[in-house]
């Protein structure tokens, strides 16, 4: 569970919820056309961009990486496939398959070099899957950020509606409170949605598609060192260059 994206929407959700409730108005803040306007265009702007399975499985994809993202270190990792390699070494390939490993592409590794299979193939194998992982991830992102432009744009379109319902109902003042509110609610609905909700998680869809690109990068070069039967130091030596360097004299020690 990633905490962080958790507790920076409720933070933002609920700095936002307390100032509308000591305003001691919250009602006032619930209007439907608005929210029909941001939720609704920006939803039909969104699918005319996107096919409708692309945008529920990177809904699904957004929402698991950025709330259930459980982070692997690149020292962690090397650590685990250099204890893999001393394993080899000691009881053979088919002790891999015994071997309890935490990250499911190291596994799947692994269990490709315990099965006996050529490099070649373990390559095509693992880029293909890592390939259309980062692909995943990267359609998710822009699916986010196209909500969270589509909804700030939907935003100045509310409020341009309820400008001219304002204006146009100037000799009736019982309809300029309404048209107001939708003016104005519609630009707050669309900043609330863009800027506490869809734009972090694109983000951060962005910066895990950056991180796991380098860390199965890792883990491909540290399966393929295992399938030619290194030793373990000579595995870590050639993993450390994926490594800042203080991460580098961290492992080192």
């Amino acid at each position: 569970m990633d905490l962080a994206t958790i507790g920076g929407i409720a933070v933002g959700l609920g700095v936002v919820g307390v100032a509308i409730f000591l305003g001691g108005n919250a009602a006032g803040f619930i209007d439907i056309p608005s929210f029909l306007i941001v939720f609704g265009g920006g939803a039909a702007a969104v699918l005319i961009r996107f096919p409708l399975k692309g945008v529920l499985q990177s809904l699904y994809i957004g929402g698991r990486s950025a709330l259930r993202h459980k982070k692997f270190t690149p020292v962690e990792i090397v650590s685990e496939i250099s204890e893999l390699a001393d394993l080899m070494r000691r009881n053979g390939p088919l002790a891999l398959e015994e071997a309890k490993i935490s990250h499911k592409f190291l596994a799947k590794g692994v269990q490709y070099v315990a099965d006996g299979y050529e490099a070649d193939f373990i390559r095509e194998a693992m880029k293909l899957d890592r390939d259309q992982y980062i692909g995943r991830l990267s359609e998710g992102q822009r699916v986010f950020k196209a909500i969270g432009d589509a909804a700030p744009a939907f935003g100045m379109i509310g409020t341009l509606v309820g400008l001219v319902q304002m204006l146009g109902s100037m000799d009736d003042p019982s309809k300029i409170g309404p048209a107001m509110a939708v003016a104005i609610l519609t630009t707050l609905y669309g900043a609330v949605v863009a800027n506490i909700v869809a734009l972090p998680i694109a983000e951060k869809l962005g910066a895990k598609a950056e991180a796991e690109e380098v860390l199965q990068s890792l883990i491909i070069d540290g399966v393929l060192q295992l399938r030619d039967a290194r030793s373990p130091a000579m595995i870590r030596e050639l993993l450390m260059t994926y490594l800042p360097e203080k991460h580098r004299e961290q492992l080192a020690a």
